[in-house]
């Protein structure tokens, strides 16, 4: 694999391969198993792939969250070197290269930028497009793999995409999880080890909120996954919403849901000072 810091150097890797269009998988480092099963994914549908390592600060609305994402930049090349191929590059730029100047930009996400995240990390969304888009223009790949963890990015994302970069595939990846249950995730290491014990309750949760999906209203589901999150020691849950898979609508009555339709239950909750989120898929019955 090459490791390049700069759009130029991309560009002249393009030029000497005469490969053009890689599988792009976008990170912000501290990679574990769940990144590399993206990278995977891109290998098996792409003859380049390109990774991505961008703490990305236009995303952080809490700007001691930025300083405390954790960051391995020595682990992370170790970890992909057993992946990539020769011609597979590693994209690892500085600020100044992905914002020369002053990201201003402002994308109208609609509906789907509002809930949810959009509503409890105000201005979180957009960060994420300015930083995609210009991964997208820098790299210029023919598809991107996305975890589906981040269930609402990865609508925002594909709505990104639709709108301004049609030609690139936006590919959704399964949620890969630790032996308990917990989503991979990089925030993960930061977990104090009490905590980290109890994090399996998590998808627990989930899936029992998952098999009331039928019988129950959303307003009890919520109660009960507050309920049992809650009780956790130093756990507390931020939100619970089920939605519409496209639209991220609330689903307020079971009335609304249609076994023709997807929907997911999606979470978020601090674990001591660690904000998690998580989904998972519910259907009816």
């Amino acid at each position: 694999m090459k490791v390049f810091a700069t759009g130029k150097e991309i560009r002249e890797h393009y030029r000497i391969h005469e490969l053009r269009q890689p599988g792009l998988v976008p990170t912000m480092g501290a990679l574990h198993e769940g990144h590399l099963s993206l990278v995977r994914a891109a290998a098996e549908c792409c003859r380049m792939v390109a990774v991505s390592i961008f703490v990305n600060p236009t995303q952080f609305n809490d700007p001691e969250d930025l300083v405390k994402y954790p960051r391995t930049p020595e682990a992370d090349l170790q970890m992909l070197s057993e992946v990539l191929r020769e011609n597979d590059f590693v994209f690892t730029p500085s600020v100044e290269e992905i914002y020369p100047e002053s990201d201003t930009r402002v994308f109208d996400l609609g509906e789907i930028g509002e809930v949810m995240e959009g509503a409890h990390r105000p201005g979180h969304f957009n960060g994420v497009a300015q930083v995609v888009s210009r991964l997208f223009d820098i790299v210029r790949p023919s598809a991107a793999f996305f975890g589906q963890k981040d269930y609402q990015q990865l609508t925002i994302i594909r709505e990104l995409a639709r709108r301004h970069y049609p030609k690139i595939e936006i590919i959704a990846c399964p949620i890969v999880r630790e032996s308990d249950g917990l989503a991979m995730s990089s925030r993960n290491k930061r977990l104090l080890p009490r905590l980290r014990e109890r994090a399996g309750e998590i998808y627990r949760t989930l899936i029992a909120a998952a098999a009331m999906a039928s019988d129950f209203e959303p307003s009890e589901i919520k109660d009960f996954v507050a309920d049992r999150i809650n009780m956790i020691p130093d756990f507390r849950l931020e939100y619970f919403e089920i939605v519409e898979d496209a639209t991220l609508k609330p689903v307020a009555s079971v009335w609304e849901m249609s076994p023709e339709k997807s929907y997911y239950g999606c979470i978020a909750l601090w674990a001591g000072e660690v904000r998690l989120i998580d989904n998972i898929e519910i259907g009816l019955r």
